[in-house]
């Protein structure tokens, strides 16, 4: 099937399969938004916009392809959906006539109550006359729209920012003032994008003077923001001092005059920082091509020209053309030079000449193929998440350092799995090809928004300063992932009674990350199962340091003063299942789950993690033969399923292949008691494809009757069944049941068979979009929790947890 493109003799072939998956794009804009500069025409440094996506994390694309994307389905790339619910008569008298009423009378005595009952709070403008569209030039507002659509996307994808893309049809820079002063009331931040220099630096100033909330030129503050976090790390690289740096900026349009106010508040000497554009130096008594903008960074100096300005200097920012910086420039620089070539898609010299001339340079791109791209996606989304969260009056020069430190910050510490998946394997380190953190860096929203706040706060242009910080920072990190909010609770009680997890697979490299992480996050000790030599060789090689780490031990199995210790305790267990001593001694030297589950069950550490190299019925024998289940416990496995904003808990997706009516009320009791210690009050669904014998079947036999044991047991939560799904989780199907015994929708989901526990988990996770986690081991005598095979570090990390938090009661 065919559909018409924007050009009516072309036809748009939709192939099913070809869209790009969200965790792996930067919604539309192949190097996201602001990895551009807008400068002056008079400088001809207008850059463009790469027309292709990041070579080494997302597939190429043609022509075809992007319009294709913009235009299937329902065109363009943004929908309004409604937060609140409008299925009966009531929610629509709420939402409006009359219940709206009410908000509209608070808001008119307490204009401060806007943000409490209305979207403000979380809305932003994305505003542009489309004269510097990314590098194309002045191609028109409503050329513009795709891109405004796609900041806006960027907004939601990586903040959970609300933004709506206004295109104003005028290049006159008071009627842009004119039209965005007025909309102050319905948004809590301006970004503007994509206008030309030098009216960007008007309408900005002037609407920043107007309004009393944060007006951002995102092509301005943005690129100078990332530059300026990257050359933090990069003078910190090659041992500078800040105050003695000598710096030339090549580009005297928006970006470049922003990237030096922010240096120079940042700490370099005005003196050492020397100016170019396209008539050289802007040195003082310059008269020709001047403005006021210019003239405010023009310095004492003999140099006149571009190669005079760069010989000696110690760092260079190329926010400019093509070819800009030659080699005889790059060969006069200081030793170990610092060059940012920021112009898209060609930079002003590339990475391959500079390497031909010199071994010695940190380099910068605004480029997504090669190493330490100056991303704006970086910076925007997150400063103004903690710009709105604490109201600000506006985004100041306090708040920029911030958010530049917090990213300098974050470049250094080590890589979670989710950004070495981005580099396909290869996982960056903080050095001279990674000083500054890529998009997919997850730890970003709970990073930079924290550091925008407390200096906006700081700065007294907070109106609603937040009190609990590591709370906030929770918070944030919910915004990105749903199953944060339990995961804080979870290590928040861990970090109280700090616990010895032993983490059997230790020689994996993935295993060492999370281990460390455990750690640093303050979890408690970490117990590597592994020989030294390999654990110590391979942390080396990936740069995970493990040696002397206080907190972090290594347990080798052969060696251990325990192994006989263990050995006679495997051996009584299992002399009467056909095992030799030496069968257990193999067991305990051989095989690592039976050594950690070994050191768990005699006291030598609090939990156990395994999973990583093993299927996970595998791993669940080999601890089966050393720990048994809790006396009066059954185990089960237990899935936490996590969509829409409700949570819910799914048994049993990992031991009962087809459970009786006894097992079924014991598995619905174990499902409750974990719920309950997660802090979630159960309500206990047992479902089934009948409705309380409807229609009749001999299969709902079996679950009625678990209903009459849990009835004999005399529990302490809420249960029923037979149901099915849709009527235990939905109260308005619900009403046809009065007699049913649950007082909300069910929160525990007790499945007739493991077949259907675990095709119903994992349809969730594959086509309702939900987040599965499990599933976890619940009913063991001692905490053992096993991760499934390939978990990154991060999951690994949260299993640990949880065997610390002890789920298992």
């Amino acid at each position: 099937m065919a559909r018409r493109g924007p050009d009516r003799n072309q036809d748009l072939h939709i192939v099913p399969g070809n869209g790009f998956p969200e965790d792996r794009a930067l919604a539309l804009e192949p190097d996201a938004a602001s990895a551009k500069v807008a400068v002056p025409s008079e400088d001809r440094s207008e850059t463009m916009k790469e027309p292709r996506p990041i070579r080494r994390t997302r597939p190429t694309f043609t022509d075809q392809e992007a319009l294709q994307f913009h235009a299937q389905g329902r065109p363009g790339k943004l929908e309004v959906v409604a937060t609140k619910p409008m299925a009966t008569q009531r929610d629509l008298s709420l939402a409006y006539s009359p219940g709206v009423a009410v908000p509209v009378l608070a808001i008119a005595e307490s204009p401060t109550c806007a943000y409490d009952f209305t979207a403000k709070g979380n809305l932003v403008a994305v505003i542009s006359n489309g004269t510097a569209i990314l590098g194309l030039g002045n191609r028109g507002a409503l050329a513009s729209k795709p891109v405004m659509e796609g900041k806006a996307v960027l907004f939601k994808r990586f903040a959970d920012i609300d933004a709506f893309d206004l295109e104003v049809g005028t290049e006159d820079p008071d009627e842009v003032i004119n039209c965005v002063r007025f909309l102050g009331p319905t948004f809590g931040g301006i970004n503007l994008e994509d206008i030309k220099a030098p009216e960007c630096f008007v309408i900005e100033e002037r609407l920043r003077e107007l309004m009393d909330i944060p007006v951002f030129h995102d092509d301005q503050h943005g690129t100078a923001i990332i530059a300026a976090a990257g050359l933090i790390n990069a003078l910190h690289l090659t041992g500078r001092d800040i105050a003695t740096t000598k710096l030339v900026v090549n580009g005297a349009g928006a970006a470049g005059i922003a990237s030096i106010e922010l240096l120079k508040a940042v700490g370099f000497s005005p003196n050492n920082v020397i100016l170019c554009d396209t008539k050289g130096v802007v040195h003082r008594g310059r008269t020709e091509g001047m403005n006021q903008w210019k003239s405010a960074h023009a310095v004492e100096t003999a140099a006149r020209t571009l190669a005079d300005a760069m010989e000696g200097a110690d760092a260079a920012f190329g926010l400019s053309v093509k070819g800009a910086f030659t080699p005889e420039m790059v060969r006069s620089m200081a030793a170990r030079p610092i060059i940012f070539a920021m112009a898209n898609p060609d930079p002003e010299i590339t990475v391959e000449e500079v390497a031909a001339i010199r071994d010695d340079a940190i380099m910068a791109t605004g480029r997504s193929d090669y190493p330490n791209q100056i991303n704006n996606v970086l910076g925007f989304p997150y400063i103004f998440r903690g710009a709105l969260d604490v109201r600000a009056k506006t985004i100041n020069m306090e708040m920029k350092i911030a958010a530049a430190r917090a990213l300098a910050d974050l470049a250094r510490e080590d890589v979670p799995d989710e950004v070495a998946a981005a580099y396909q394997g290869s996982r960056p380190r903080f050095g001279r090809d990674y000083i500054i953190p890529v998009p997919f860096d997850p730890r970003l929203i709970a990073t930079v928004p924290p550091a925008v706040a407390r200096a906006a706060m700081d700065a007294g242009v907070a109106r609603r300063p937040i009190v609990d910080m590591p709370a906030y920072k929770a918070q944030l990190s919910a915004r990105r992932d749903p199953v944060a909010g339990t995961r804080n609770r979870i290590f928040e009680r861990v970090r109280k009674f700090p616990k010895r997890v032993v983490f059997a697979e230790g020689e994996e490299e993935q295993v060492m990350r999370a281990a460390v992480s455990f750690v640093n996050q303050g979890l408690g000790t970490a117990i590597l199962v592994g020989r030294e030599d390999r654990i110590h060789e391979t942390a080396e090689a990936a740069g995970i340091d493990v040696a002397g780490r206080d907190g972090l031990e290594i347990h080798n199995a052969r060696l251990s003063h325990r192994n006989t210790a263990y050995a006679r305790f495997l051996y009584d267990r299992l002399q009467r299942k056909g095992y030799l001593f030496r069968d257990c001694q193999r067991l305990i030297n051989q095989d690592r789950n039976h050594f950690a589950a070994s050191m768990v069950a005699l006291g030598d550490a609090d939990a156990m993690v395994t999973g990583l190299t093993r299927n996970y019925s595998t791993a669940l024998d080999d601890v089966r033969r050393v720990i048994d289940p809790k006396p009066g416990h059954r185990v089960i496995g237990l899935s936490l399923c996590l969509a829409r904003e409700r949570t819910v808990f799914v048994a049993d997706t990992a031991i009962h292949e087809m459970p009786d009516a006894q097992e079924l009320a014991e598995i619905a009791i174990e499902a409750a008691g974990a719920a309950r210690r997660l802090g979630y009050e159960p309500r206990v669904a047992l479902l089934s494809f009948t409705t309380f014998g409807q229609p009749k079947s001999e299969r709902s036999d079996k679950i009625q009757e678990a209903v009459k044991i849990l009835d004999g047991r005399r529990v302490d939560f809420e249960y029923d069944g037979d149901m099915a799904a849709d009527v235990a989780l939905n109260m308005e199907l619900r009403e046809a049941y009065p007699f049913c015994r649950l007082t909300g929708p069910a929160n525990v989901l007790v499945m007739p068979a493991f077949h259907s526990a675990s095709i119903s988990t994992k349809l969730l996770a594959a086509l309702g979009g939900a987040t599965v986690v499990g599933p976890l081991i619940v009913g063991l005598d001692k905490p053992v929790q096993i991760a499934s095979m390939g978990s990154t570090d991060a999951m690994l990390v949260n299993m640990a947890a949880l065997a610390g938090y002890n789920i298992g009661g």
